[in-house]
This record gives C-alpha cells, structure tokens and sequence, in this order.
C-alpha cells in the first residue's frame, strides 16, 4: 500500500525540512512548496493526503489558500492543518472558518503533528471508503443513504472528568452545540458508553479514583464504542506526556494539553 502524500507549505526552509524529516521517518511521503502559489500548482499536479499550511507566506497567505482549497471540488474534502505562530484565539477562529480542519502552533511539537496528522489521514481514508461504497450502491441503484456531507453539530458527546470545574468548563464549551453525557468514573462511563449510542469520548487522565489509559483501552475493546473516537485531556506535566504516548499506542485520536482553549477543543 502506497504511504500516504503529505504537502507542506512552509516559506521558511529550516522549518519545513525539519517537518519533512519527521513525517518521511514516520513513514509518510512528502512534497513541499515554499508558498501559497507554488501549492496550488502542485496540488494541480498531484492532489495530497492531507496539507499542512503556514499562516504567513508570501504570495499567497494560508488563508487565501485554505479558502481556494475549499471552494474547488476535488480538494474541498482534502484535509488541511494549519501552522501558526500566532496564539490569539480570534486568529485560530478565522482558521477555521476559512476550511481548516485543525492547526498547530510554532514550534510544532512532534506529539501533537503526529497525533493530529494521524487523526485526519484515518478520517480521510474512512470517508473515502464511504464515498466509494455509496457512489458503488449508487451505481447498481440500491442506494438510498443520504449524502455524506452532513451537519456535525448535536453531537452526543461523552465527558469523563471527576475534578468539577474542568467539567463545568467543558460542558460550558460544547453545551448549546451538542449533547453533553457526563460521567466520574469508569464504571459510570462505561455504562454510557453502552447505553448512549456516543459520537465521541473526552477522557481525562488525571482521573483521581480511574486509571484513564485503561478505561481507554476497555472502551476500545468494547462493541458499542470501539469505533467511537476517543480525545484525551491531559496536564502538561512530564508522567502525563508519558501517559499521552502510551494512549495515542493504544488507539486514542486525539488530545488536548491543558489548560484547554475552547477554539481548539470545539475543533
């Protein structure tokens, strides 16, 4: 199987060969372009896996290349990270109105590239499956499913968190948007996981009376929630990184350092 193509925009040339470095021996092929112009030529050659973009190029900014990506039909599912130096949360907020899935934030840590490009690559791989098998029923006229473009918000949504005001603040962040589940424990949160029918988990490890990479582990062990994608929380402490590495080994798909920025949590 062909490892997937990765293309990255980057102006500044130590930074874009230290990504390429860590992505080639990850695994993953790569292309790079210096800007924003020179990406969208080559995009025309050879449409990537997934784009990982700086903010500030010359030419043409991240943005406008985002938006172009977005407007055009055979890229406007090609998923898109954003690099940034910038850490104001208007800035990260018109990112993702401009068609970026998610964004990372100069220096880019390797845990979080890896986790985020991951995420996306086996997002993008099960939605293409999907598309294929739809368009295949469509073919023999035995498909009624409705189009995979579908709204993401009302979501129900599963959080694990025994501390108060973490929970308080999570729940604050998504409620309005999707359907909160709350659960202390375990054992609290395995029976949701098996009788509310979830679209995600958020788990975090600094659980006081739970271990949180084993309850992550059991729940991917479980029917009702071995496909459910699991986001972990954690503290930017050292055992916890530790922890992170272990749980990302284990099938998680994404996480969060806190303390938790909502833009970034809501993406």
């Amino acid at each position: 199987m062909t490892p997937p193509l990765i293309l990255i925009v980057e102006d500044e040339a130590p930074q874009a060969e230290m990504l390429r470095y860590n992505l080639e021996k990850a695994g993953f092929r790569i292309q790079l372009a210096a800007d924003g112009e020179a990406a969208l030529q080559r995009i025309d050659l050879e449409i990537p896996d997934l784009a990982l973009v700086d903010w500030m190029m010359p030419e043409r900014s991240g943005i406008e290349v985002c938006r172009i990506l977005r407007a055009r039909p055979e890229t406007a599912k090609l998923p898109i990270i954003m690099l940034t130096a910038r850490g104001e949360e208007g800035d990260r907020v018109l990112g993702l109105e401009a068609g970026a899935d998610d964004f990372l934030t100069k220096p880019v840590n390797d845990i979080a590239l890896f986790a985020r490009v991951r995420s996306l690559i086996r997002l993008k791989i099960m939605m293409d499956e999907l598309r294929l098998r739809e368009t295949t029923s469509s073919n023999f006229g035995v498909s009624d499913a409705e189009t995979l473009d579908v709204d993401i918000s009302g979501g129900r949504i599963l959080v694990v968190e025994d501390r108060e005001i973490y929970a308080r603040n999570i729940n604050q962040a998504l409620e309005g948007q999707h359907t909160v589940i709350m659960a202390t424990d375990g054992d609290s949160a395995t029976a949701a996981a098996q009788s509310e029918s979830v679209d995600l988990i958020i788990i975090s490890l600094s659980l006081q009376g739970t271990d949180g990479l084993r309850l992550c582990s059991h729940l991917r062990s479980m029917e009702e929630s071995r496909q459910v994608p699991i986001l972990i929380l954690v503290d930017d402490i050292p055992d916890q990184i530790e922890l992170l590495v272990k749980g990302l080994d284990l099938g998680v798909n994404d996480y969060l350092i806190r303390p938790v920025d909502q833009n970034e949590l809501m993406a």
